[in-house]
C-alpha cells in the first residue's frame, strides 16, 4: 500500500478516535459563552440563567464574556476564531442574521463558519408611539402617516437592529414615508420618543413597559403572529397590516468543525436547562418567550431569517457599510 495513503489513514482514525474522546469526556474545562453585546438585555440575561442550570449539570464553571460592539460582530468573530471544541460558544441575536445585508464584508462567514446549537428564546416587540400621535390603532396609525409624508419619524435602538429592521419593514409594507432615527441604545431613544421628536418605535416588551404604566408612551400592538399573553394588544398584522410579523431572538452557535456529537450534547443540555421551570419564569417575566428545538430547526431558522431581513434591506434602499 502507499505510504502516503497509510499515514493518511492513520491521521485520519487519530483524528476520529480525538473527536471521539472528545465528545465523551465534553466538557473537561469551562465553558464560556460569549454574548456579542452589552449585559443586561436578552441575550445576556438567557446565557446568564442557562448557564446556571450548566455549572450545575456538568460541575464545570460556565462563564459570561461581554464583547460588544459592531452590532454584534467584534463577540461573534472571537467565537468564530475559538477552538472548536465546545468549550467556546456564542449567544447571538436576531443581529446575526441582519448583519451579511448590513455589512459589505463580515470577518466570518454567517452560515459556514459555525455550528447551531439551539434557538434559546424569542423576544417580542411592541409599536409603540408618544402620546401626541392621534391615532389609537395600527389602522389609524397608518393613515395619519399617509396624509403626513416625511412628517413621521421611528426611533431604534441602532443601526441593523430587530426595532430598525422592524420599523422598515413596517414603513415598506404600509406605504408610509418615515425617517429612520438610530440611537445607540433603547433606552437612549425614548426620552425623544416619549418628547414627541420621533413619533414611533418598535421595542421589546420590558423596555416600553414602565412607560406604558405610566402614560408615557402608547402600545398600539405587538409584532408577533400570535398575540401576547397578558399584554392587552393585538398584533400589527390583525391591526391592519396582515403579514406583518417580527420578533428579536437569541441562540447558541459553536465555531465551525465542533463535532456532531458535542453539539448534540451541548443541545440536549440547553433544552434541559429552557424547560426548567424556574428559568422559563424567570425569562418569561423578562417579556421574553423560551424556544428550544434542535441543531437543524434552528439552521433553517437562521436561513429563512437572513432571507426575509435581505429582503428588507433591499426594499430600504439600505446600502451596507
Amino acid at each position: 500500500m502507499n505510504r502516503s495513503i497509510v499515514v493518511a489513514a492513520v491521521l485520519a482514525a487519530v483524528a476520529g478516535g480525538a473527536a471521539a474522546q472528545t465528545a465523551a469526556q465534553f466538557p473537561n474545562k469551562p465553558i464560556t459563552i460569549v454574548v456579542p453585546a452589552t449585559p443586561g438585555g436578552a441575550i445576556d440575561q438567557a446565557a446568564r440563567l442557562i448557564g446556571q442550570k450548566l455549572t450545575a449539570a456538568w460541575g464545570q464553571a460556565v462563564v459570561i464574556d461581554n464583547k460588544a460592539g459592531a452590532t454584534g460582530v467584534i463577540g461573534t468573530e472571537f467565537v468564530a476564531k475559538a477552538a472548536p471544541d465546545g468549550h467556546t460558544l456564542a449567544l447571538v441575536a436576531s443581529s446575526h442574521a441582519i448583519n451579511p445585508s448590513m455589512f459589505k464584508k463580515l470577518p466570518y462567514d454567517t452560515v459556514k463558519g459555525f455550528e447551531p446549537v439551539v434557538l434559546t428564546h424569542v423576544v417580542p416587540l411592541m409599536m409603540v408611539v408618544t402620546p401626541s400621535v392621534p391615532a389609537k390603532s395600527v389602522a389609524e396609525f397608518i393613515t395619519w402617516g399617509k396624509a403626513n409624508p416625511g412628517k413621521v419619524s421611528f426611533a431604534s435602538s441602532g443601526n441593523g437592529g430587530a426595532p430598525h429592521m422592524s420599523g422598515e419593514l413596517f414603513k415598506s409594507m404600509a406605504g408610509i414615508d418615515m425617517t429612520h432615527i438610530p440611537y445607540k441604545g433603547s433606552a437612549a431613544a425614548h426620552p425623544d420618543l416619549m418628547s414627541g421628536q420621533t413619533q414611533v418605535m418598535f421595542d421589546t416588551l420590558a423596555a416600553v413597559q414602565p412607560h406604558l404604566k405610566t402614560g408615557a408612551l402608547k402600545g398600539l400592538a405587538v409584532t408577533t403572529a400570535k398575540r401576547v399573553p397578558g399584554v392587552d394588544l393585538p398584533t400589527i398584522a390583525e391591526a391592519g397590516l396582515p403579514g406583518y410579523e417580527t420578533t428579536t431572538w437569541g441562540g447558541v452557535l459553536a465555531p465551525a468543525g465542533t463535532p456532531k456529537d458535542v453539539v448534540a450534547k451541548l443541545n440536549a443540555e440547553f433544552n434541559k436547562g429552557l424547560a426548567q421551570p424556574d428559568i422559563k419564569k424567570k425569562i418569561n417575566d423578562a417579556g421574553i418567550d423560551v424556544a428550544g428545538g434542535t441543531p437543524q430547526q434552528f439552521a433553517d431558522f437562521l436561513q429563512a431569517e437572513m432571507k426575509k431581513w435581505a429582503k428588507v434591506a433591499k426594499d430600504a434602499n439600505i446600502q451596507p457599510e
